[in-house]
């Protein structure tokens, strides 16, 4: 696994970007730089790169040419040259020494096959072939170039570091040597998250983080030098891919009904039981849509990913609870639970508790939104050993409906329940204040889907909270 460690940093703009050294796992180790731009993270390297002054230049050196040189009286021509049909190569020019022939043609660069030698090819002529042609041509010869741009990268290489200042050095006239940014890993933000968790455990990495990409391509491990700029990047990264989800969140939104409204979408990280011995972290893509919560393993592409997911649960019959550390199970932080009306319980991470804040408060607004469209929801019970049906009513309150005398037997407003037990199996206890004695009423059922209906209840009074305070959920 890569490690990037930080060692320069700076902002350019809207762009957030440092130095950083790589160990790719295989003790190999490289200089590189950590690029944060709207959309995108980009891991580069330095390289030395080929270039000509201009796009004009470039089209010339992409055509045959013909160079005419001019030696003065026993003087050389003034270049060098590899390749040679024994090696399968054209012959090219390797060297150009300043100040001689070759050179003050100006017309001649490193990269340069040469084609011809006075009209008499030499394509499929030996290396020696090609030299002795050259000894041969006299003091006044024209010479048929192609330029091979690749080729001349690898021949003006060991000549550039021979420099002391190559950057600036210009070798041919058009062409020189520069060192350049190239990118050796662009992870795109949208769909991708950041975590400071080794991969599948509850380990946390010291000052460290890794950007994973939604196709699986990571930043490697990005290890920073304190504490502050550990933050910083993390902030930054953050704050890129949330960008990206709000963007993703408005344009979907604007296709779908006010009743399929998204809320809220984020990357979290589940507990599942590999075998008796061992536990695993995997990433999961929690959304908050409509009146329900999805739970993907991969994120939806487009809207119609969101009818293949597997697991779904409705908000208001689900119960969502951060945990304590006394509660969590292993070192992960940040923990909740969601527990659903059919006896499931989803155990998750997220990477801080502004993550976990801005969920709760999500699924608050979620819940809010389904409760006040559902209106009502009935559930068949048992009181006093007759069938009953008791219903939640978001204006009404609780009532319960006698299924033999067709009437209903009591009302009570959500704000008269002052308490409630159940034995965890069918039986609920609900306590009611009346309000004209001010004594407190008990009403007892049974109910078959007790879990379900507990739920229910939380949800319908959090619900009607938020309706009678409108900060309610400004608070969240």
């Amino acid at each position: 696994m890569a490690v990037l460690i930080i060692i320069d940093e700076q902002h350019v703009g809207e762009i957030k970007q440092g130095l950083v050294v790589i160990h790719d796992g295989r003790n190999r180790v490289i200089t590189a730089r950590l690029k944060l731009t709207e959309g995108l993270l980009s891991v580069q390297k330095e390289e030395i790169v080929c270039t000509s002054a201009n796009s004009q230049e470039n089209k010339i050196l992409n055509q045959v040419r013909l160079v005419t040189i001019v030696k003065e009286a026993d003087e050389g021509l003034g270049l060098s040259v590899k390749g040679g049909a024994e090696h399968k190569l054209p012959v090219l020019i390797s060297r150009i020494v300043k100040g001689l022939a070759a050179d003050r043609s100006g017309q001649l660069f490193v990269g340069d096959a040469i084609l011809k030698v006075n009209s008499v090819s030499v394509e499929i002529a030996t290396h020696d072939e090609v030299v002795q042609a050259l000894k041969n041509a006299g003091e006044k010869l024209t010479l048929t170039v192609k330029h091979f741009k690749q080729a001349s990268y690898f021949l003006n290489r060991g000549q550039m570091q021979e420099q002391s200042t190559p950057s600036k050095r210009n070798t041919s006239g058009w062409l020189q040597l520069e060192k350049q940014w190239v990118n050796m890993t662009s992870i795109p933000l949208l769909y991708a998250y950041i975590t400071r968790y080794m991969a599948g455990t509850d380990k946390l990495r010291p000052n460290a983080f890794e950007v994973v990409g939604v196709d699986g391509v990571t930043s490697g491990v990005v290890v920073c030098e304190d504490t502050r700029a550990l933050a910083e990047w993390i902030q930054c990264i953050s704050e890129g891919i949330n960008h990206q989800f709000r963007n993703l969140i408005s344009k979907w939104n604007k296709m779908l009904i006010p009743e399929e409204q998204i809320f809220h979408v984020c990357w979290c990280f589940e507990k599942v039981q590999v075998n008796r011995q061992c536990q695993a972290w995997r990433a999961k893509f929690l959304a908050l849509k409509g009146s329900e919560i999805f739970l993907f393993d991969t994120p939806p592409a487009d809207l119609r990913d969101w009818n293949q997911c597997e697991r779904v649960s409705k908000v208001y019959e689900s119960m969502f609870k951060i945990l304590k550390d006394t509660e969590l199970t292993d070192d992960r932080q940040h923990c909740f639970i969601i527990q659903t009306g059919s006896g499931s319980s989803i155990y998750l991470s997220l990477e801080s508790r502004s993550e976990v804040l801005q969920l709760e408060k999500a699924w608050y607004r979620t819940n809010h939104h389904a409760v006040t469209l559902l209106k009502s929801k009935t559930f068949g019970c048992t009181w006093r050993s007759c069938l009953s049906g008791l219903t939640l009513d978001i204006h009404v309150g609780f009532s319960l409906y006698d299924s033999e005398t067709r009437s209903y037997m009591w009302t009570y407003r959500f704000s008269q329940l002052k308490g409630s037990s159940d034995d965890g199996k069918s039986k609920l206890k609900l306590l009611f204040q009346n309000d004209s004695t001010k004594l407190i009423e008990t009403r007892e059922i049974e109910c078959t889907n007790l879990q379900t209906l507990l739920f229910c209840i939380h949800a319908f009074l959090s619900a009607k909270l938020a309706s009678v305070d409108p900060g309610f959920l400004h608070n969240f």
